[in-house]
């Protein structure tokens, strides 16, 4: 068997619990993970302890805030009980193709930000999700920057010069001398 490489992945969900009796887990989405998740075939689990190991998805589908997925061979408590805390990723081979304007987190990661009025804010270095909405993470010569990841924040992206255009708010962005 081919090892795999953490480059070649993406970390697409957190198990958080179980569902019903016949060995479905419950995963909690990472940003753009409920886009790559509902159609996933083979997953990886990697525990406490770093160890990754390849899972055939049988069946996966959204429930309410999370994605419900049952691995094949996995069919009772017991078997999954020891998955629970283990982050899910998938080969970024296997992600589905998304429309225009939608992206996978890694799609982002270390993009530079340009702010129609303000220029260059910096690079994107995170993404976290809220209840309303995901937030990419920006750093620069002002700090942190948080940006709602919605229109009408964000204009464009530009993947041949690894740029996204956003236009945000005055105040949103801080002087980089620190004054706000």
């Amino acid at each position: 068997m081919m090892e795999v490489k953490l480059d070649n992945l993406l970390e697409v969900g957190v198990v958080i619990g179980t569902h019903g009796l016949r060995g479905d887990l419950r995963i909690h989405p990472l940003p753009t993970g409920d886009l790559a998740l509902p159609g996933a075939r083979e997953v990886y689990l990697k525990d406490s302890k770093g160890l990754l190991t390849r899972y055939e998805a049988v069946r996966s589908s959204p429930h309410k805030q999370n994605i419900l997925l049952r691995l094949a061979g996995l069919d009772n408590l017991a078997a999954i009980e020891p998955l629970l805390g283990s982050s899910v990723w998938m080969a970024k081979a296997d992600l589905p193709d998304l429309d225009d304007d939608q992206f996978y987190w890694s799609d982002l990661e270390g993009l530079e930000v340009i702010d129609q009025q303000e220029g260059v804010l910096g690079r994107v270095v995170g993404m976290f999700a809220t209840p309303a909405h995901e937030i990419l993470e920006v750093d620069g010569p002002a700090g942190e920057i948080l940006i709602p990841a919605v229109e009408p924040f964000l204009v464009r992206l530009d993947r041949e010069k690894g740029q996204l255009h956003v236009n945000l708010p005055a105040g949103l962005v801080p002087e980089a001398d620190g004054t706000s």
